[in-house]
């Protein structure tokens, strides 16, 4: 794309510089380019014109054609409205403003025909319009608009004049100047293979259809297109690291094979079978690790960890296991000293609460190669903390960890890039896991370990409050325990804090001969563990909590989850907060409580949370719900910079897309043959932090 896009909105007619200042800071709009691909959220048909007679409360917007019949201003001061009559032969419509109400009441005209456009509100028996569009019907205006392009604004650009109207005329100013410098960033073979509308056609469509069909051309080719760049950007850096990126070669297995005979318990299951052996052969390759394991909460992912860390330690290098919170790293740690004690390893443990003392010995033991594994949390990328060979980094709940956080792991090992095993119990669906991991090899462990029963999960009102604790009475008096978790969304929220407090006090009452602990992030980390310690060695019966418990905490016993308002938890996080308990051989069970007052979205996640236990699927629907941003935290790290694309939606045009990068890659991998040039040409003209590079730079 020409230097045309990189010019400065506040030249663009119509701007100048307060309105630019306002598009930067709340859109994010610096340049043509950025407002060119400002794309209409959704559209009004402005095809069809309603009689005044057919106008009924459930039409969202409609338009009408009818004559300005008088026109009167009510009310005093801040109670002041306009109030103006149009007719057309099968009735009356009255149409009110109550701001503006001076400029409007000039600005329109008695006994002339216009257009009305808003929404239809009846009142008393009449039907009215607040604050509608109006539109004077001329010779040489037609009244055959069509799709009428809505965008995305802000309150802030409102209160300043800057509407949905505004933004679609500057667009319009935009596109007619734009037209000459628009070019084609496709191959000819990929638009003759999928049948897409041009680059230049594709814009003008997308703001300003020509018609439905027109429409749907336009979405499908800037779709595809986004979906492509993102895929031949992430499948290119693949392609570079297998080829550039030496990885060490681990081929020595004697420890591993030691563990296997005689100090392993129990079987792997066929599905951690498979991911070991996907895992040592990216290890024996030569090449770096890239691998994305997820598996869900329960299915065995520390122990494949723990293999893996074996096998570095078999070669002479060393591993680190970085989890998110001290309460999940002191988990893995416990769960697996026993295995590294009987096998003569010597296992460590860094967190922010490590003592000085101890770190000094632990930094000493990591220099000297001495200490083959480490488990850890951010505490670990301190610069102090230094290895004589660095072989092995393995990542769990990789969301939680920036880009720039997890590169100083890599750097710590300046000679030869450590390999990367990336884990998360968080089910990515596959659209999203193609656009976030695309670049990574992905391994699923999608069965649970022998033995292992489905946790029965049910939706309970408020009024079964009783039935339920006599439930928790009867499981503790089995010898079991429970959690009742409440939502503390925000840390900070008294509101949230209060319902904890008072839930706590609730349960206390309820359940005088229990023993009972609580947990919450407000706490120290030394009183958190110590009321998580007694919980798990079974000193109390009830563990309340906030969703501090989600990722961690492993107590076998635990077999009922009860979730208080649980309409105010994601799936996600739901499905994470079930997979505390399930944990022993007992049958387990997951209560979700909630008020009787339930938005079609909370219904739909209680239902498919007490229908499947399956987390993919589970993702999926969270996906269609809650849209990629939310799902991952991706909107604040960048990773997701879609324009017009729609994961939830889109994934059979994702698969397209991947499909068609990486045959033009495997055929061409420099992108230097002539049909190619587009495509290489439009790469050369982005920034080298571009993410998404469908961009039009």
């Amino acid at each position: 794309m020409s230097n045309f896009f990189h010019t400065k909105i506040e030249f663009l007619k119509g701007v100048g510089p307060q309105r630019a200042e306002l598009l930067q800071k709340e859109l994010g709009i610096f340049t043509y380019g950025d407002l060119i691909q400002h794309y209409p959220f959704r559209y009004l048909d402005r095809t069809q014109f309603y009689k005044i007679a057919e106008l009924d409360d459930s039409l969202p917007y409609v338009q009408v054609k009818g004559r300005l019949r008088g026109k009167e201003i009510l009310g005093e001061g801040r109670k002041q409205r306009l109030s103006a009559r149009l007719a057309d032969e099968t009735g009356e419509l009255e149409l009110v403003w109550f701001k503006g109400v001076k400029w409007v009441e000039k600005a329109i005209k008695n006994h002339t025909d216009y257009i009305v456009f808003g929404k239809p509100t009846e009142f008393n028996g009449r039907y009215n319009i607040a604050h509608p569009e109006l539109e004077e019907v001329t010779e040489q205006k037609p009244t055959n608009a069509f799709l009428q392009p809505v965008y995305n604004t802000t309150e802030k650009l409102k209160s300043f004049r800057v509407e949905s109207k505004t933004i679609a005329k500057l667009m319009e100013v935009l596109l007619n100047m734009a037209a000459p410098h628009i070019q084609e960033t496709l191959s000819p073979d990929l638009v003759d293979h999928y049948r897409l509308i041009g680059k230049r056609e594709a814009l003008l469509n997308i703001h300003f259809p020509e018609s439905a069909e027109k429409y749907k051309s336009a979405k499908f080719r800037l779709t595809f297109e986004e979906l492509f760049y993102i895929q031949l950007r992430l499948l290119r850096q693949r392609v570079v690291r297998r080829v550039e990126l030496k990885g060490q070669v681990f081929n020595n297995i004697p420890t591993l094979n030691e563990f296997y005979k005689n100090h392993m318990t129990f079987d792997l299951t066929n599905a951690q079978k498979r991911v070991v052996k996907e895992i040592y052969k990216d290890l024996t390759a030569g090449k770096q690790m890239n691998r994305l394991l997820q598996g869900d909460v329960g299915s065995g992912k520390t122990i494949v960890a723990f293999i893996t860390m074996l096998i570095a330690a078999d070669n002479g290098a060393q591993s680190v296991l970085m989890a998110p919170t001290e309460i999940l790293a002191d988990q893995h740690y416990q769960g697996l000293k026993k295995f590294a004690d009987s096998l003569g390893i010597l296992l460590g443990k860094l967190t922010g609460s490590t003592k000085a003392k101890e770190r000094k010995v632990l930094h000493e033991q990591l220099r000297s190669g001495e200490m083959k594994m480490i488990v850890g949390t951010h505490a670990l990328l301190e610069d102090v903390v230094q290895f004589q060979n660095l072989g092995l980094c393995i990542v769990d709940e990789q969301h939680r960890f920036g880009v720039e956080q997890r590169s100083k792991l890599w750097r710590k090992n300046p000679q030869i890039i450590p390999h990367v095993l990336v884990m998360t119990a968080t089910p990515i669906p596959r659209t999203l896991a193609m656009t976030l991991y695309g670049d990574l090899d992905v391994s699923v462990i999608d069965e649970l370990p022998a033995g292992r029963k489905e946790i029965v999960t049910v939706h309970r009102f408020d009024s079964h409050r009783l039935r339920v604790f006599q439930f928790i009475r009867d499981q503790i008096k089995l010898g079991r325990q429970a959690y009742i978790v409440y939502p503390l969304i925000e840390e900070s929220e008294g509101m949230d804090y209060k319902d904890l407090m008072d839930g706590y006090e609730s349960v206390q009452r309820a359940f005088p001969e229990f023993r009972i602990s609580m947990v919450h992030g407000k706490m120290k980390a030394q009183d958190k563990d110590y009321e998580m310690q007694r919980f798990v060695k079974n000193e109390t019966h009830i563990m309340v909590a906030t969703t501090v418990i989600e990722v961690g905490v492993n107590v076998p016993n635990a077999s009922v989850m009860v979730i208080e308002s649980a309409e105010r938890f994601g799936l996600s996080q739901l499905h994470q907060l079930r997979g505390r308990v399930g944990r022993g051989a007992e049958q387990s069970y997951c209560i979700l409580m909630t008020g009787y007052k339930l938005s079609k979205d909370s219904k739909t996640r209680l239902e498919t949370m007490v229908r499947t236990n399956n987390g993919f699927e589970i993702a999926d629907i969270d996906l269609k719900l809650r849209g990629p941003g939310d799902l991952m935290g991706t909107q604040q790290s960048g990773v997701l910079d879609l324009l017009i694309s729609d994961l939830a939606k889109d994934a059979p045009i994702l698969q397209e897309a991947r499909a068609a990068a990486q045959q033009i890659l495997e055929e061409d991998p420099q992108l230097e043959q002539d049909k190619h040039q587009n495509i290489r040409k439009h790469i050369q003209s982005l920034s080298a932090n571009t993410v998404n590079w469908s961009r039009i730079s």
